[in-house]
C-alpha cells in the first residue's frame, strides 16, 4: 500500500479489520486518539493515530486487555508496548515476504 499523509476513518477500519463505530468508540475512550477533522466532522488518520490505533487494537484484540488495561498500558509502559507493536509489525511483513518469495519460486 502505497504511503498516504492522512488516511479515512474507512480505510483505517479495514487496515485493522475493524468497524469504524469502534474506532470511533476508541476515539472517545483514548486521549491519546486525536484524528484531525474538517468542517464537515469528517476524520483523517496521519501515522501517529494509526500507531496508536496499533497499539490499542495489539493491548485489546490481541493480548486481550481490558480498555482500562489497555489505558494503563499505554500510560506507563509505552515504550515496552511500543516495541512490541513495532517487532509484531516487522515479523509480519517478513511473513508477507516469505511466503510471497515461496509463491514466486513455486510457480518457476
Amino acid at each position: 500500500m502505497k504511503e498516504k499523509l492522512y488516511y479515512s476513518i474507512g480505510e483505517v477500519a479495514k487496515m485493522f479489520n475493524v468497524n469504524v463505530s469502534l474506532l470511533r468508540f476508541w476515539e472517545k475512550e483514548f486521549d491519546e486518539l486525536s484524528p484531525f477533522k474538517n468542517n464537515s466532522g469528517t476524520r483523517y488518520y496521519a501515522a501517529k493515530e494509526i500507531e496508536v490505533i496499533r497499539q490499542i487494537y495489539f493491548l485489546t484484540k490481541e493480548c486481550g486487555f481490558t480498555l482500562e488495561g489497555a489505558k494503563e498500558q499505554l500510560k506507563t509502559k509505552k515504550d515496552s508496548v511500543t516495541a512490541k507493536t513495532e517487532a509484531l509489525q516487522t515479523m509480519r511483513k517478513m511473513k508477507e515476504f516469505l511466503l510471497d518469495l515461496k509463491k514466486e519460486l513455486d510457480t518457476n
